[in-house]
């Protein structure tokens, strides 16, 4: 990728499009690029990472090990999000999660050492990049509640009709039984008898390589109980 190909891909999100040429250039220049590959770890849960990044493209999910071999994924970054380890803002804190490469992929990468200067004279992104924690924080708010009071099921139904894309019913089965379970905070046994059960109510039909929605009105209803 040349310079300005990343002050493009920079520029052109949300957090950056509202700042001038040179404080720009600055960022880009104190940014460093990161291909990502399938299966890899970002980072590991527990690890100090004072770092931003923002995914070029690709897939990453935060996952969360609990005490009893549990894991839960609790956020999922693609193309276009910007995230951070917790040390980017409280120094010396510990991951709280660790980010994993779902989808082969590419970010840009700032250390808290090189962007907090910027941050501190320049007002504009400082307010940005504060809007953008608050909207994480309702989004993880909203997580929470979904696994705290929704049935497993509901939240199974709601993935599948999150992953199904507009007009088309049929959904590779990209995520295994674990993923699945991760992604909805149950257990891929849990996972295995729903999608079963959803089957015989009629509402899907299994295959080895993808989920066909059949009735994807009745699905949706399901995912909104």
């Amino acid at each position: 990728m040349k310079a300005n190909d990343q002050e493009t891909i920079i520029k052109s999100n949300p957090l950056f499009n509202s700042i001038d040429e040179r404080i720009l250039k600055k960022i880009s220049a104190t940014a460093t690029r990161k291909d990502l590959e399938k299966g890899e770890f970002l980072v590991h849960q527990g690890e100090i990472w004072p770092y931003l990044f923002l995914v070029v493209r690709g897939t990453i999910v935060a996952e969360k090990d609990s005490s009893d071999g549990k894991t839960l994924v609790a956020a999922t970054f693609g193309t276009g999000d910007i995230f951070w380890g917790l040390a980017f803002f409280l120094d010396g804190s510990p991951m709280p999660a660790a980010y994993k490469v779902f989808e082969d992929g590419q970010i840009i990468l700032w250390s808290r050492n090189d962007l907090e200067p910027i941050l501190r004279e320049n007002g504009t992104l400082s307010w940005e990049l504060g809007k953008l924690a608050v909207k994480r924080m309702l989004t993880a708010s909203e997580i929470i509640e979904s696994m705290t009071f929704q049935p497993i099921a509901v939240r199974l139904a709601r993935l599948l009709m999150g992953i199904k894309t507009k007009n088309q019913n049929s959904i590779e089965r990209s995520l295994t039984l674990d993923e699945m379970a991760a992604r909805i905070g149950s257990t891929r046994e849990m996972v295995c008898r729903l999608l079963y059960k959803f089957s015989d109510e009629g509402l899907i039909k299994i295959t080895r390589t993808e989920f066909t929605i059949i009735d994807a009105e009745t699905l949706n209803l399901k995912a909104q109980r």
